[in-house]
């Protein structure tokens, strides 16, 4: 198998075009002809998950966040993004990163993996980029099999998306039933969680001036953009494994979260 067919098969999971215009998704270093010896999953391809393949003799990573986000200008190795590239060229590392065009899927995507994670039911894209596509769109709204008390439903998110803290707004429901989510910086979707009647809004990214949004309306709880992405390194590595069986896929044992907690 090349380099080639696992995008081929990427593509039908999670098209390219769904990308949104921003953003810079699909191969980024290596090339289409290269035989694929193994792949590393992963959310951020750094150094220290490039050095990892290397040390696996795994020459394909597949992150969720694109390594080359803006316009690279120079190879001189003086940012942990040149470096990492450098280093992907050196070892014929091919990197491949499925970003906002795996958010944007229901089926198989990053936000149907935390509404799996938290047991979310009857769920449904949030917002649809196209009303007569509703499988296309931006975050998951579903609800619980049964109401939970609003403090015991944190204390169970906290445990489910294994995070060290929760930032959250006031519990302005006594229980709670319907739920939206958004893998990583989800505010723009809080109106729409709103609309369709969520008593809680799980996303990241949240500044300060931001939560009074919820306009006691809504729980914002923030959890981290590292972790509320962080079961995606999962989600690439099986749909990888179940679906190709001349290499095997492994999911990065590097914690790549900058963020540290007290």
């Amino acid at each position: 198998m090349i380099v080639s067919d696992l995008l081929d098969f990427f593509e039908k999971i999670a098209p390219l075009h769904l990308q949104e215009s921003y953003d810079n998704a699909g191969l980024l270093t290596g090339n289409l002809s290269m035989e694929i010896t193994g792949v590393l999953t992963c959310l951020d391809s750094t150094e220290e998950v490039i050095q990892e393949a290397i040390n696996k003799k795994l020459n394909v990573v597949v992150a969720h966040h694109p390594i080359i986000f803006s316009g690279l200008k120079q190879l001189t190795g003086s940012t942990y993004i040149e470096r990492t590239i450098q280093m992907a060229i050196k070892h014929d590392i091919a990197i491949i990163a499925m970003h906002t065009n795996l958010d944007n899927v229901y089926q198989n995507g990053v936000n149907q993996k935390i509404a799996n994670q938290i047991g979310l039911i009857d769920q449904k894209i949030l917002k649809p980029k196209n009303p007569d596509v509703p499988e296309v769109g931006s975050g998951v709204i579903g609800r619980l099999s049964e109401p939970k008390l609003a403090m015991d439903f944190l204390k169970g998110l906290k445990t489910k998306m294994e995070v060290n803290c929760i930032k959250y707004t006031a519990l302005v429901h006594k229980n709670i039933e319907k739920v939206a989510v958004a893998g990583g910086s989800g505010g723009f979707l809080l109106q729409d969680a709103i609309n369709q009647g969520a008593q809680v809004f799980i996303t990241s990214d949240y500044k300060y001036h931001e939560f009074f949004d919820a306009n006691g309306k809504i729980v914002i709880a923030d959890i981290g953009h590292y972790e509320s992405e962080q079961f995606t390194i999962s989600l690439l590595r099986e749909l990888i494994n179940d679906n190709f069986t001349t290499f095997a896929a492994h999911s990065t044992l590097v914690v790549t979260n900058p963020v540290k907690y007290l």
